[in-house]
């Protein structure tokens, strides 16, 4: 394996039918904040997670799509979200027999994406390679 190149990190680019409606609802119910948007492609972030969308008029394609942001304090982010009423139905704030803490949120295309937060672990360490 080359030892040169190191691996930063992932974004996910959601499908959204709708791109201007999209950015307003991870703007608005979600907390993020757009970075660029075109006609047909944006880029939006929330503290250390990025999310990228494109135009799709299939929302289907969206239905089937998901993506996972990994957090700390995910009980305030549940609350601020619950109190919005975006929590999938089967999406509840669970611990995974993982071991993940995790809640569900559709987007207003269907995209689902889950907030998850790792258990509290002395020897737990973040992968960086």
């Amino acid at each position: 394996m080359n030892s040169v190149t190191k691996f930063l990190n992932a974004v996910p680019v959601l499908p959204a039918v709708d791109i201007g409606a999209t950015i307003a609802f991870y703007e608005q119910q979600l907390g993020f904040t757009a970075e660029f948007q075109s006609d047909d492609y944006a880029g939006l972030r929330r503290g250390g997670a990025q999310l990228h969308l494109w135009q799709c008029g299939d929302r289907q394609v969206a239905e089937n799509t998901s993506c996972r942001i990994n957090i700390s304090g995910i009980a305030p982010l549940y609350e601020e979200y619950q109190t919005q009423g975006i929590i999938h139905p089967n999406g509840a704030l669970d611990t995974k027999p993982w071991g993940m803490s995790e809640f569900t949120v559709l987007d207003l295309n269907g995209n689902c994406v889950v907030f998850a937060e790792a258990p509290a672990t002395s020897n737990r360490r973040d992968r960086t390679d």
